[in-house]
């Protein structure tokens, strides 16, 4: 079953998805996914190629960014970044259990100029907690981009 989490908009974070989930994504308007993910973190978790084409098959978008655990890096976020601003429909963000998708979504959220404390809100409603990267979100803030 779908754990799709809305941020903001038509944009949501979710823990893995599978190919299953896709049906719903698409249903939900959802037209970009983004996998956060590496392969191989899990035994048994769908690989992004098994998503990839999934998603493609439904006739949608699919773009891997993948986050390890070394954490986020600049071309990361401007990835992410371009990435949602391609998307004016909906965008699915997915990872192990969302939060790297969230962090991610939140950092490339604020490269664009969003304030910090509205992010912050926002995935908190979401149940994901973004203070382990306020620094970042702030500093970034700060340069808009």
């Amino acid at each position: 079953m779908s754990d799709f989490r809305t941020l903001e908009g038509n944009v949501y974070a979710s823990p893995q998805i599978s190919i299953d989930d896709i049906a719903d994504a698409k249903a939900r308007g959802i037209t970009l996914v983004i996998n956060n993910r590496p392969d191989g973190e899990d035994a048994g978790q769908p690989t992004g190629a098994e998503i990839e084409a999934a998603a493609r098959a439904a006739g949608l978008h699919y773009v891997e960014i993948p986050v390890t655990q070394a954490g986020f890096s600049e071309p990361q976020i401007r990835a992410m970044a371009e990435a949602l601003a391609s998307s004016a429909e909906g965008t699915l963000a997915y990872c192990r259990s969302g939060t790297r998708s969230t962090n991610l979504w939140a950092l490339a959220r604020a490269y664009r100029g969003a304030e910090p404390e509205h992010l912050l809100a926002v995935a908190a409603k979401a149940g994901y907690d973004l203070t382990g990267i306020r620094p970042m979100l702030d500093m970034l803030a700060q340069t808009k981009h």
